[in-house]
């Protein structure tokens, strides 16, 4: 899920900015920090949206920059357990397949890829073995969130899964829309 948090932080404007607008320093310092911050508390920091409030600035001896009390705000993507996601298929190997969901790729255990025995070719798809169904990159998903591990901080884990009604490659789930279609159309009769 995408949120925007307020955040209170002291942000650290190194001297060699000191000639510039204030506001457009600490906006630069937040960029340069906040940029691909992953942590568990926060999730996937996108963007600093803006500054809300910067307060005075201190000069801590022996380091020269000056530090802002500032309180801003973050664009920030925390993925959230049974959380619906939709994406692309960014890549297939023999054990599965990962799905680009924006700032993260999840991926998907090839037994949660659908309710078939799946098989993996040597082009790169794999393939369900009694529904025929195929995935292969760049096929839009999607998935429900199943796991999220932030065991190491710097590349978190989110395991997803397709195995149920209306998740999957859109191209099967337009396939079951008409299959249901149909079969309304005939109890109409």
């Amino acid at each position: 899920m995408f949120y925007e948090l307020e955040i209170k932080e002291h942000v650290r404007v190194p001297p060699k900015a000191f000639s510039e607008d204030i506001k457009e320093a600490v906006l630069k310092s937040l960029n340069e920090y906040f940029e691909g911050y992953v942590s568990q508390e926060l999730g996937f920091v996108v963007a600093v949206t803006g500054i809300d409030e910067i307060g005075e600035g201190v000069i801590i001896p022996g380091d020269g920059a000056a530090y802002y009390d500032t309180k801003f705000k973050v664009l920030t993507y925390k993925p959230e357990m049974q959380e619906v996601v939709i994406g692309r298929i960014s890549d297939i190997t023999d054990f599965g397949a990962f799905i680009d969901i924006g700032p993260v790729d999840g991926m998907i255990h090839i037994s949660q890829t659908m309710d078939d025995y799946v098989s993996f070719s040597k082009d790169g798809v794999l393939q369900g073995k009694e529904s025929k169904k195929v995935l292969k990159v760049n096929d839009i998903c999607i998935a429900r969130i199943i796991a999220i591990s932030y065991k190491d901080p710097t590349s978190p884990k989110v395991a997803l899964t397709m195995r149920q009604p209306y998740l999957g490659a859109l191209a099967w789930i337009e396939e079951e829309n008409k299959k249901s279609d149909k079969v309304v159309e005939k109890k109409k009769k």
